[in-house]
Formats: structure tokens, C-alpha cells, sequence
């Protein structure tokens, strides 16, 4: 169970890769900070839902993090030998995911097996219907925010639905760095694995004349929400990162479960924020780990009783 999991990231290892999909993934990351280790993070709801307190344990104890979620290892990998300072804005592409190209009229149609099915990543199911519904993207953003430490004014999404452009840094003389690759997320792990170094990888490199073209369009809100609400989370600051990760993943469950609408998530996300905002000590990070997971049992809650409210 989760004790034991958080038990064996406590152990000594040179590295250790955290995949565990949610919020589940907090604990054991913070056991391997709290030891120096090396975390290879590939969950990205421990910086959503704790990125404070992460990156203040890591400084503390010593301890290394490095990014696996394909964008953040594009975007760690752009950077290097580069000055932060020098960045105008960091853009992170997505693919727009099952239903970038249906009308927006049919999305509240969509089925949780229509959702479940992504035209270029080979993924779970959770992280395959939140690449639909664009919170997947959204979380991204904010994971950028607390590991790079760049404000919204400085994070851009692009949809681009070939999915060969992972991130772009684009500097304040008007140049572009970007990393390109196949999506095949054995690079970001075994970039990770193998950083500083770089080995060889079983990993195809890019033909872009077979390619032949790339795309790209600016994302529709009307049609994502979740890129409003990451938005309005990273300048609410305080504990809006643990409650619109807790809500989401409530209602994703909510819709695998066919308790709601694929377009009703949003909504219950942002019934939870508000609520959220309302209540003491919103506007303070959180500072420990029971008090991630008591707003992460609150905005759980919340999302759910907006289904029963709606």
C-alpha cells in the first residue's frame, strides 16, 4: 500500500523514478528529497500540488530533481548552459489531444472510451482523457512554474498536433531553442537516467523530410478551460496548486465512473477553487504534508458536491 511505497523511496538508491500517477505520488518524492536523493520525476502532480514545499526540501536536504515529463525534459534540456534571466517566455506544445478538431458542440457527447484514445502518445487512460480535456497541459504549465520558477507572464501553450516539438525557449534577443524528438517517452527517461551524460538510446532520430510538416495554432479556451484555470491557480497562489489537482482527479473519476459529462470537469474544478478561496489559510502554501492532503480531501469533496449541486 501507499506506507509501503513511501517506505521504499525511503531506502538508499542512486535514483529513483517517480511514475505513480496523482497525487499518490507526493509522499514517496518527499521521502527521496528528505534523504539527498536523486528524484527522476515523471509524476507531475507532487510540484502541482506541493511545489514549494518540494523545491524548499530539495534545497534543504541537497537533493536533485530532474524532470521526466517529455516537456520539462525538452525545456530542462534547452536551458542548459543557458541564463534564466535571458528567457522572454517558455512555450510548451500540446497535442490537442482526441477531440482538438471536433465541434464543440459534440464535446459534452464525449464518451470516456472516445476520450480514451489519443492519436500520437501511447498512454493510461487518466492521463490520455486529461490530455483531451487539456489538464493534463494544464498541470504542465504549473509544474513549469514551481521547477523553472517562471511566472505565467512567461509560459505560453501552443498546440501542435504532430507532437515532434516538446518546448521552445525563446530568449530576449528574439532567438527559439527547441527540442525536437519522436513521442517516445524512452528519451525523457533515459535523458534523465543517463544526465550528464548522454547514451545511446533506443529511440528512432527525427526524418523530418518524411515528416514534411509542422503545425501549430494557438489553444481555443472555450474549448480548454483547464489552461484559464492553471492560469488563475498560479496567481492565486497558496494552496490553489493542491486544489485543483485534488479536483481534477475527483472529477476524472466522476467521468471514467459516468457520474458526469466529459465537459462537466471543468466546471467541478472550478466550483472547488472558489470554494476553496473562501475558506482560512487558502492563500498560504502549504508548508507540510498533512496540510497538502487536508486540502487535498477538501477539494475532493468539494468537486464532488458540485456533481450533486449541478
Amino acid at each position: 500500500g501507499p506506507q509501503a511505497v513511501a517506505e521504499a523511496a525511503a531506502r538508499p538508491a542512486d535514483w529513483t523514478l517517480s511514475a505513480i500517477v496523482g497525487a499518490a505520488g507526493l509522499p514517496p518524492g518527499l521521502e527521496v528529497l528528505a534523504r539527498g536523493g536523486t528524484l527522476a520525476l515523471a509524476n507531475k502532480e507532487t510540484l502541482v500540488a506541493a511545489g514549494p514545499l518540494v523545491m524548499a526540501r530539495a534545497r534543504e536536504t541537497g537533493a536533485r530533481i530532474l524532470p521526466v515529463d517529455s516537456e520539462h525534459s525538452a525545456i530542462f534540456q534547452a536551458l542548459q548552459g543557458e541564463d534564466l534571466d535571458s528567457v522572454e517566455h517558455v512555450t510548451i506544445t500540446a497535442s490537442g489531444g482526441a477531440f482538438r478538431d471536433w465541434p464543440l458542440e459534440r464535446l459534452a457527447q464525449a464518451t470516456v472510451a472516445e476520450a480514451s484514445r489519443h492519436p500520437n502518445w501511447d498512454m493510461g487512460q487518466r492521463i490520455t482523457i486529461d490530455s483531451a480535456s487539456m489538464f493534463n497541459k494544464a498541470l504542465e504549465v504549473i509544474e513549469a512554474h514551481e521547477f523553472f520558477g517562471l511566472g505565467i507572464d512567461r509560459l505560453r501553450v501552443l498546440v501542435h498536433p504532430q507532437s515532434i516539438i516538446h518546448a521552445m525557449v525563446t530568449h530576449r534577443d528574439g532567438g527559439s531553442i527547441a527540442h525536437l524528438g519522436a513521442p517516445d517517452m524512452r528519451h525523457a527517461i533515459g535523458y534523465a537516467l543517463n544526465w550528464p551524460a548522454r547514451a545511446a538510446l533506443p529511440v528512432p532520430a527525427l526524418d523530418l523530410a518524411a515528416i514534411g510538416g509542422l503545425t501549430f495554432a494557438a489553444p481555443d479556451e472555450a474549448r480548454w478551460p483547464a489552461l484559464r484555470l492553471a492560469r488563475e491557480a498560479i496567481l492565486a497562489g497558496g494552496a490553489a496548486g493542491a486544489v485543483l489537482n485534488a479536483a481534477k482527479e475527483q472529477a476524472l473519476d466522476d467521468f471514467i465512473a459516468g457520474r458526469i459529462r466529459f465537459t462537466d470537469m471543468a466546471p467541478a474544478v472550478e466550483h472547488a477553487l472558489d470554494r476553496a478561496a473562501r475558506e482560512p489559510g487558502f492563500a498560504q502554501s502549504p508548508g507540510d504534508l498533512e496540510t497538502v492532503l487536508a486540502w487535498d480531501g477538501f477539494a475532493r469533496r468539494a468537486a464532488a458536491q458540485w456533481r450533486g449541486a449541478a
